[in-house]
């Protein structure tokens, strides 16, 4: 049996964790605020961007407007750029948008390329049998335009040189924090909806 010098002991020592837990706590629930802010502050931009492009993909004459516009005649290749973590004890944040991703594309006529940004699409994705154009790891948890301009000029520079004729960006809508639904999105050429 333990005496009472050792009970106290235990006492103060579970009380300390039950401390260190609580601060913790308020730190991870500040930084899910934080990112949930982040998140929807993107949204009237991103909204209004894709609402201007829509516009101009839908002016007359628009296959000699611009390259990135011009649909193709025939469609030989796909190429999707698929948006994961870079880290994992996200749920099945990561399993979901794969999973999506490669049931969304397995069932295509045409043969399909794969961009992966984020370490665990990576690691998910290399063990199917898919061909991986790209992989881009490592991007900070708020990009900057440089951080990702790279990406954005393979899959440019792919349609542009014709090795893709179409591309497509798969990633998860945030709904709210317990809700993110994986999407996929024609990039190009832009595709009225």
């Amino acid at each position: 049996m333990a005496s009472g010098r050792e009970m106290r002991l235990r006492i103060r020592s579970v009380g300390n964790i039950a401390q260190v837990t609580r601060a913790l706590q308020a730190v991870s629930a500040s930084k899910v605020r934080r990112a949930q802010q982040a998140a929807l502050a993107t949204r009237p931009y991103a909204t209004q961007a894709w609402a201007v492009l829509r516009h101009l993909s839908s002016q007359p004459g628009r296959n000699s407007v611009h390259p990135l516009l011009r649909d193709r005649e025939q469609v030989r290749h796909q190429l999707v750029a698929v948006i994961t973590g870079d880290r994992g004890l996200a749920g099945a944040y990561n399993i979901n948008v794969v999973r999506f991703a490669l049931d969304s594309f397995r069932a295509s006529a045409v043969p399909v390329s794969f961009v992966i940004i984020g370490r665990k699409g990576r690691d998910l994705i290399s063990r199917q049998r898919v061909d991986i154009r790209a992989e881009f790891g490592g991007l900070p948890s708020e990009p900057e335009f440089s951080d990702v301009s790279a990406i954005g000029r393979l899959l440019v520079d792919e349609f542009l040189q014709g090795r893709a004729d179409q591309v497509h960006v798969v990633y998860t809508d945030f709904v709210n924090m317990l809700r993110q639904v994986p999407t996929a999105k024609k990039l190009l050429p832009l595709e009225l909806e």
